[in-house]
């Protein structure tokens, strides 16, 4: 697929979202075409290093998210999906989709960090209250524990501070991480990076107003920082031939 091509399907799959939600078309009649193109936009992204935005594995998943409230008036939804598409857009009409090329587009390796990803994503699709969003920062929280575990070692990567973090300290064991393996200038900055998304995990988990903005800024930062550190492990270095 082209990239002009690729740029009229999601074109397609923006204007059918608006359609069906705005008393056009009627999903039983279109929900197969919607999934077949989505697989297509998510192959062509993936062979491009994007990510698809569009969280709704089929349109009845979308039809949950406008009619819990959430999304009360034609305008709402309009933008709403609007919102969704833009950035994706933008860059392929600007022609920059080689950025990050294939960098981020497979498993870390790390099993229960994978497994740890996939739920959030999961529950981030299908979610539609404020608990909901809630436990999406629950998921967080676990991911960032699991990477954390994967890579501390306590004979390696000793905090800052010189004691041993607890079992699920994720702040903790990945300073003494990040101390370790990436001496100087860089130091701080992921420090932050990892610091920031605790603490977005920990907020959504106590925000009872909790959004679907909210989860999905704790969700993208928790990618973020799990990029950060397998790129510091070596994971995502280029494969020689």
């Amino acid at each position: 697929m082209t990239e002009e091509e690729l740029l009229a399907e999601i074109e397609s799959q923006r204007d059918l979202m608006i359609s069906v939600s705005t008393g056009g078309d009627r999903i039983q009649n279109v929900n197969d075409e919607y999934k077949d193109r989505r697989e297509r936009i998510r192959r062509g992204l993936g062979a491009l290093g994007i990510r698809d935005p569009n969280p709704y594995s089929d349109l009845w998943r979308w039809y949950g998210k406008w009619s819990c409230g959430d999304l009360p008036t034609y305008q709402s939804r309009r933008l709403y999906i609007s919102d969704l598409y833009d950035a994706v857009l933008d860059r392929l009409r600007q022609g920059e989709t080689q950025v990050g090329s294939q960098l981020f587009a497979e498993p870390t390796g790390w099993a229960r960090v994978d497994r740890g990803i996939d739920r959030v994503r999961e529950r981030l699709e299908t979610a539609s209250v404020e608990e909901d969003y809630q436990t999406v920062g629950l998921l967080c929280r676990e991911a960032l524990i699991s990477l954390a575990q994967a890579v501390y070692d306590s004979t390696l990567h000793a905090p800052p501070d010189g004691s041993s973090p607890g079992e699920t300290d994720a702040k903790r064991m990945l300073e003494g991480y990040i101390a370790a393996e990436l001496p100087g200038g860089s130091n701080e900055e992921v420090r932050r990076h990892v610091n920031a998304a605790l603490a977005l995990a920990n907020s959504l988990v106590h925000r009872r107003t909790a959004t679907f903005r909210d989860a999905a800024m704790c969700a993208e930062a928790l990618t973020a920082v799990v990029n950060l550190i397998a790129i510091a492990s070596g994971r995502r270095d280029p494969i020689e031939s």
